[in-house]
């Protein structure tokens, strides 16, 4: 992560660079980038869990009858070798 100190040496490259009358329209257009960016990281991670939700919930659903069934046959299989 950058430190504090980090941070003031950018402001103030920043300032020297680009001046203090471009500096609050950069700073915008830096927000702007980044608000879009979230927004599209979101959008994605979003994509990703609907696209994954239904085929993960059937896998689950087809383990739990399997077990189920497997667990009936050995209560059949019970039954018949107390019978």
């Amino acid at each position: 992560m950058i430190s504090g100190g980090e941070i003031i040496i950018i402001l103030v490259v920043a300032l020297v660079v680009f001046g203090p009358q471009r500096l609050p329209e950069l700073a915008r257009a830096i927000g702007k980038v980044m608000h879009e960016l979230n927004k599209a990281m979101q959008d994605v991670k979003t994509k990703i869990e609907t696209e994954t939700e239904e085929p993960i919930k059937e896998t689950k659903d087809e383990a739990y009858k399997e077990s189920e069934e497997k667990k009936i046959t050995e209560d059949k299989s019970d039954l018949k070798d107390k019978g």
